[in-house]
């Protein structure tokens, strides 16, 4: 392994079986548990930690599993200290159990014990394509899977995982995780076609005529924006999404370090303050950045970015500059960036950067919806879904749900909307099934 992949080793070491018990022995078991009230999916965290307290691995899976179809994904990217953990009683003393820890343990554990999985019923109750193998993907399938479905996922990409596989480091997410945790929904009887981009390579319509009962589109926002200011053709100005997803590839030997767009010793400006930035500034230290600079238009409170990557971003070097809108970037005769003409606190300057990373957001592609009749959305671009059955778009039988419907979020954020929605798949398909039987 050469030395820049070797700087993405994960950070965060896993605890030992001990140090897992122990840890799961400090919960309170309390009559009514705050930390299950801040789980977005609403994991029954108290049960899991008790069985893992006593040893039982087994059941602590089985109960997480009723829930969430990626622990060991969840466990390490979920925003802990704003969820679940943040809402332990403990925490405010400093010494909240560390939940996401002891789910990913068990979670890690199941995968290399290759424990015996459940029982599954036969897949007859209906046929689901799934559009995007991405968290709200994956939860879609993994659900009605569980219920009795024969699900299909189509993935564009040559390898399943959407973002969890692109477009989180793997400093944070190691791959092997995720491609385990792809492994464990394949287990279940879920389908994968990949290379297969729906809206130019298959369409809504033929999906529907190969006898799809119902489909779920979950491709995410595949289209990150662009800063409308003076400069902003110049080579040099590059996506985060697009930095990150080189770097991955770069660490899977597919392409080499010439393929990412940032070379070592670059002064490097990240734009924007949220999970992304921090992604992508993190990653930049690790490539090789002589420096690493966020600049944001905002304060340090109205970030959106999780506070322990933020603290872990400075603590690796990375420098803040809050209150700093850009209203120009520089160039010098080749068309290459050199810089950013800056409004700052100190009034207007002019900061010189070699590789400026954009992470200020992005929006759905609209591939699928304009190669299908009857799906409608917003005047953003987000696809417009009912509330019954819940997750269904303008056109009968197509649901949506994940970043493509409620703009980005978290990963657990898009698995809570798409287990509501694989919910509102199984009514609709039942209902439909039962009226063509009378």
């Amino acid at each position: 392994m050469n030395e820049a992949k070797e700087t993405f080793r994960e950070v965060n070491e896993s605890f030992t079986i001990k140090e897992a018990i122990d840890e799961a022995k400090r919960c309170l078991n309390c009559k009514n548990p705050s930390c299950k009230k801040g789980c977005p999916i609403d994991n029954d965290i108290p049960d899991f930690i008790h069985q893992l307290s006593m040893g039982n691995m087994g059941d602590a899976m089985r109960i997480i599993n009723e829930k969430s179809n990626l622990p060991a994904i969840c466990g390490r990217v979920c925003p802990h200290e704003k969820q679940c953990q943040g809402h332990c009683v403990l925490y405010a003393k400093g010494k909240g159990i560390q939940i996401g820890k002891l789910e990913r343990f068990i979670a890690d554990f199941d995968t290399e014990m290759n424990l015996i999985r459940e029982k599954l019923p036969q897949k007859t109750r209906g046929k689901v394509a799934v559009i995007g193998s991405g968290p709200a993907g994956l939860t879609v399938a993994g659900d009605l899977a569980r219920q009795g479905f024969n699900v299909t996922i189509f993935e564009g990409q040559s390898e399943a995982g959407g973002v969890l596989m692109y477009g989180i480091p793997e400093y944070r997410l190691p791959k092997a995780v995720v491609t385990k945790e792809i492994q464990k929904i394949e287990a279940l009887g879920v389908n994968f076609i990949l290379n297969c981009l729906v809206g130019r390579d298959i369409t809504i319509d033929q999906l529907f005529q190969q006898g799809y009962d119902a489909i779920f589109i979950g491709t995410g926002t595949a289209l990150p924006k662009d800063l409308n200011v003076p400069g902003n053709t110049l080579r040099g100005i590059v996506q985060s999404s697009y930095l990150l997803h080189m770097v991955t590839i770069f660490n899977q030997n597919i392409v080499s370090r010439d393929a990412v767009p940032m070379h070592e010793g670059d002064r490097v400006a990240v734009i924007g303050c949220g999970n992304v930035a921090m992604d992508a500034a993190r990653t930049a230290v690790r490539m090789g950045a002589s420096s690493v600079t966020v600049l944001y238009h905002r304060t340090e409170a109205d970030m959106s970015a999780i506070p322990s990557e933020y603290q872990e971003a400075v603590k690796e070097g990375v420098k803040f500059m809050w209150k700093t809108s850009t209203k120009e970037f520089l160039g010098d005769g080749d068309g290459k960036v050199t810089g950013i003409r800056a409004e700052t606190p100190e009034g207007i300057q002019d900061l010189p950067f070699d590789c400026v990373l954009l992470a200020i957001g992005s929006r759905p592609a609209n591939r699928i919806v304009s190669t299908t009749t009857g799906i409608e959305v917003d005047e953003t671009g987000y696809v417009i879904v009912k509330e019954r059955p819940y997750g269904m778009t303008t056109r009968r039988g197509v649901f949506a749900g994940g970043d493509v419907v409620h703009r980005p979020h978290t990963v657990v954020l898009a698995m809570k909307a798409a287990k509501q929605v694989a919910a509102g798949i199984a009514q609709y398909v039942d209902a439909v099934k039962l009226l063509s039987i009378e």
